[in-house]
C-alpha cells in the first residue's frame, strides 16, 4: 500500500501591520476506507485556537482568528497518509437499470446538488459534443470514462492561458487549460447526462513523474455510479483515481473547496507564498515551536492595492497549476 508524507505551507506577508485576521482552512485530509490518515499536524503562527466544524458536504473545516497586530501569517500542514487501491465498478447490472436509477436519484438528496448546471453561452455546442460521445446502451461508468478521455484528448494542458475565474465558455473556446479547467468541464459534461459529479481538491503523488500535476495541489472529479458509489476520474491524466491521489475536500466546484480564505483589517498590499512537497513513504515532519517556519522553494503571489478584493490563495492555485 502506498504511503506519502505531504508538507503544505502557506505564508502571508503584509506590507504593514494588520489586525483582526480571520481565516477558514480546508486542509484536513479525508479519512475513510481508501485513505488512512496516520498523522496530521497543523502549526499556525501565534498558536490560535482552531474551531472545527463539518460543512454541508461533510468536509472538515477549521476557523481561527488572530486579533493581535502582525505582519506575517504562516500555516504549516503536514500529513502522513496511506492510500488503498480502488476496486472498479462491477459490470453486472444492466445499463438500462443503472440509467433508471440515476433518473430516480436526480431529485434526491444529496445527488441533486451535484447535478445543477449554471447558465453559459456554449451550452448547445457542449451538449452536441456530449451527444456524439455518449452511448446510453453502455453503463454510466463507461460513458463517464469516455467523457474524461474526450477532455484529455481534445484540450491542451497549457499553463498561463486561463485563470481561477475563467468561465467554461472561455475554456471551451480556448480548448486549453489546467487541471481545474479540465475538472470543471468534465463536471459539466457528466451533469448533462444526469450523472451526479463533484469537484475534488487534493494532491497527486509522485512515482515516475509520468502524471501531470504531481507534487502540487491538484483537482479532479468524482462521478456517482449506480449500485457502486462515488469514483474519481482525473481528466488531466485520463485515469481512474486510485492510490496516487490524496483527497482534501469535495464540493460542487472549486469555490466549495478553497484551502485557505479569510479577511483582515489593514493594507491590501500583501505577498502570498505557498509550498507543497510530497515524499513517498511515511516520515516524521517537524516544525520548530517559533512563529517563523522555514520554507523550501515556493510559488508566490503579490497583490498591490487591488481595485477589487480578491482571494489571493485562489490566485496562487492558478499559478501553481501553471508551474
Amino acid at each position: 500500500m502506498p504511503s506519502y508524507s505531504i508538507k503544505h505551507i502557506t505564508r502571508y506577508s503584509y506590507a504593514s501591520t494588520v489586525i483582526d485576521c480571520t481565516n477558514q482552512i480546508m486542509l484536513y485530509p479525508v479519512s475513510d476506507q481508501l485513505q488512512e490518515v496516520k498523522k496530521h499536524d497543523l502549526k499556525i503562527s501565534y498558536k490560535p485556537t482552531i474551531e472545527l466544524f463539518t460543512d454541508y458536504f461533510n468536509n472538515q473545516v477549521g476557523v481561527f482568528s488572530i486579533i493581535r497586530p502582525h505582519t506575517e501569517l504562516t500555516i504549516f500542514s503536514t500529513i502522513d497518509v496511506i492510500t488503498h487501491p480502488v476496486l472498479l465498478p462491477a459490470d453486472d447490472t444492466p445499463a438500462n437499470m443503472q440509467w433508471e436509477n440515476l433518473s430516480f436519484l436526480s431529485e434526491q438528496f444529496p445527488y441533486m446538488d451535484f447535478l445543477k448546471i449554471d447558465a453559459f453561452k456554449c451550452y448547445r455546442d457542449i451538449c452536441d459534443a456530449v451527444t456524439q460521445i455518449v452511448n446510453e446502451k453502455q453503463p454510466p461508468f463507461y460513458n463517464a470514462q469516455a467523457l474524461s478521455a474526450f477532455v484529455y484528448n481534445n484540450f491542451e494542458y497549457k499553463k498561463g492561458v486561463t485563470s481561477i475565474e475563467t468561465e467554461i465558455d472561455d475554456v471551451w473556446k480556448l480548448k486549453a487549460g489546467v487541471c481545474q479547467d479540465f475538472a470543471h468541464l468534465l463536471l459539466l459534461m457528466l451533469r448533462m447526462i444526469n450523472i451526479p459529479a463533484r469537484y475534488v481538491s487534493g494532491y497527486i503523488c509522485p512515482k515516475n513523474h509520468e502524471l501531470r500535476g504531481e507534487g502540487a495541489t491538484h483537482a479532479w472529479v468524482e462521478a456517482y455510479i449506480p449500485f457502486y458509489g462515488w469514483i474519481g476520474l482525473d481528466p488531466t491524466n485520463n485515469c481512474v483515481v486510485s492510490d496516487r491521489h490524496v483527497r482534501l475536500a469535495i464540493g460542487r466546484n472549486f469555490g466549495d473547496c478553497t484551502p485557505v480564505k479569510g479577511t483582515y483589517k489593514g493594507s491590501s498590499d500583501h505577498r502570498l507564498e505557498v509550498s507543497v512537497s510530497i515524499e513517498n513513504g511515511l516520515s516524521k515532519i517537524a516544525a520548530n515551536n517559533n512563529n517563523v517556519i522555514e520554507m523550501p522553494m515556493v510559488v508566490s503571489y503579490q497583490a498591490h492595492n487591488p481595485a477589487i478584493p480578491e482571494n489571493s490563495y485562489r490566485r496562487f492555485q492558478e499559478m501553481q497549476q501553471q508551474q
